[in-house]
């Protein structure tokens, strides 16, 4: 990625980088030293730039939290800085690229999409973990009239798909890199017709990190129209009973089951599983009930609060672990005698945000976006207003 390595900067230098750079609007230094921040603003992005020093040389290169989604953005960036305090370069890869970045094209979206969103298609189906891809694909081939959005944690698999979008000249995919379980609550109720989920890791040692739980298929039926249909298929005897007894510990449910059941289209591990005679499980769980549109009253803005001299020590080291969710202050930035750059994590344990919070007399705020609108994150923002509130 993006970096200038230079020559040791002299203090002067140092302390004089905020006043004689366009783009620099503050300096954050880390409380046990050896490392600093300096927050970027440039075609309307904000994001920041990391100072990295040994005892030779000293090198810029991108933050990987604030990252923007164009590497070109940052490419210019330490290009200007390096321009206005004329440094002396040793080494740098910051030539301008035309090229695509392995994760971008107009059928990846971003979760934040989703928080206002037109779907094109008023059929609507959602696949889970879709691996290669092949019954994703195959889908869309047969089913053009239908907006088939692909759920995959795994980024290989996901840039995979792109590429066979493009390939294949598929208008009507939609593939999003992130966690399913928190990606379901920014979903209108009642939009989607079907819910792939196809061979998903059985997690037999650790079943809390399964996709199948009460709080997904709480969220499925939520967003499943009336007759709308959420389609496990695994060949694990034990999530395939799980899965069977979570489903009929709702109130109200509608379970059909199949063994051995052929698809039109078959995974290459499928296929494998068949020649070892393994079962294959399917279960479908029916909608039967519309549900009541679901209301996203989530801020994360942080009212009155500011600087406080106290908050530095009402930090706790160690993680706050709720049920649910938790929250770790990772590490403290000064900016100046009253301000503070407060680096952090929280929300779920399988897809935590990691994000900056500003801190000044007269302002908080997260810097430079606002976390993902799930529940989840809604109870840790709450939980870190407990410790910024002294």
């Amino acid at each position: 990625m993006p970096h200038i390595k230079i020559k040791s900067l002299d203090k002067k230098t140092l302390d004089s980088i905020v006043d004689n750079s366009s783009i620099i609007q503050f300096r954050a230094d880390a409380s046990n030293g050896g490392d600093y921040l300096f927050g970027v603003e440039l075609n309307n992005e904000k994001f920041l730039l990391q100072l990295k020093r040994d005892e030779h040389n000293d090198m810029f290169k991108y933050d990987k939290v604030t990252r923007p989604l164009k590497v070109n953005i940052i490419k210019e960036a330490l290009k200007i800085l390096s321009e206005d305090l004329d440094l002396d370069v040793i080494h740098n890869n910051i030539n301008q690229s035309n090229s695509t970045p392995p994760l971008s094209s107009e059928y990846l979206k971003k979760i934040k999409d989703f928080e206002n969103i037109e779907f094109p298609y008023d059929e609507v189906s959602i696949e889970v973990g879709f691996g290669s891809g092949r019954h994703l694909l195959y889908q869309a081939q047969k089913r053009p009239d239908t907006l088939f959005i692909g759920i995959e944690i795994h980024t290989p698999s996901a840039q995979q798909v792109l590429k066979q979008i493009e390939l294949q000249n598929l208008k009507n995919i939609w593939v999003v890199n992130y966690d399913a379980r928190l990606f379901l609550e920014m979903m209108p109720s009642n939009l989607l017709s079907q819910i792939f989920v196809h061979f998903p890791v059985p997690w037999d040692k650790k079943p809390h990190r399964r996709v199948i739980s009460p709080s997904f298929t709480n969220e499925a039926l939520r967003v499943l129209r009336v007759d709308g249909l959420l389609e496990l298929r695994t060949d694990s005897h034990k999530y395939f009973w799980y899965s069977l007894e979570t489903f009929l510990t709702l109130p109200k449910a509608q379970v059909v089951i199949d063994k051995n059941k052929d698809l039109e289209i078959t995974s290459k591990y499928e296929a494998r599983w068949k020649k070892q005679e393994k079962n294959i499980y399917e279960v479908h769980l029916k909608s039967e009930e519309k549900s009541a549109e679901k209301v996203l009253n989530i801020s994360f803005r942080f009212n009155d609060i500011g600087y406080n001299k106290e908050i530095k020590d009402n930090l706790p080291n160690k993680a706050i672990i709720e049920d649910g969710y938790f929250v770790h202050f990772e590490r403290v930035y000064s900016i100046s005698d009253s301000a503070l750059l407060i680096k952090c994590a929280f929300g779920s344990f399988d897809r935590p945000e990691h994000k900056y919070i500003l801190l000044t007399k007269n302002l908080c705020e997260y810097y430079a976006s606002v976390p993902v609108k799930t529940e989840v994150n809604y109870q840790a923002h709450k939980k870190i207003m407990e410790f910024l509130n002294v």
